[in-house]
């Protein structure tokens, strides 16, 4: 089985803006998806959500990137960090 390709810094770039405009869309939030830090925590201080807007994310990422974000899976507060963490995830499990 062969390996995919490590996605360049632009690729990663642009995934983290299409991610973060879903979180946008799922959440109807009053922002810009370009206007999101990437490094700053979705929890709490950063972007404000909570688990339910997790929820609601993982549903739509797992839709859009075809895998499945799992609320047991014990990995979820690193993936969950930032925005950042959250693209580099979906740029490692992603199927579509």
């Amino acid at each position: 089985m062969t390996q995919a390709a490590t996605p360049s810094s632009a690729d990663l770039d642009a995934l983290r803006l299409e991610v973060a405009g879903l979180v946008v869309e799922a959440l109807n939030l009053d922002t810009a998806p370009e206007s999101i830090p990437a490094d700053d925590s979705l929890f709490g201080e950063g972007l404000g959500l909570d688990s339910i807007d997790i929820l609601e994310v993982a549903l739509v990422v797992s839709k859009r990137y075809g895998f499945q974000l799992r609320a047991d899976n014990e990995d979820n507060v690193k993936i969950f960090r930032s925005l950042r963490s959250l693209t580099e995830y979906v740029a490692a499990n992603r199927t579509k």
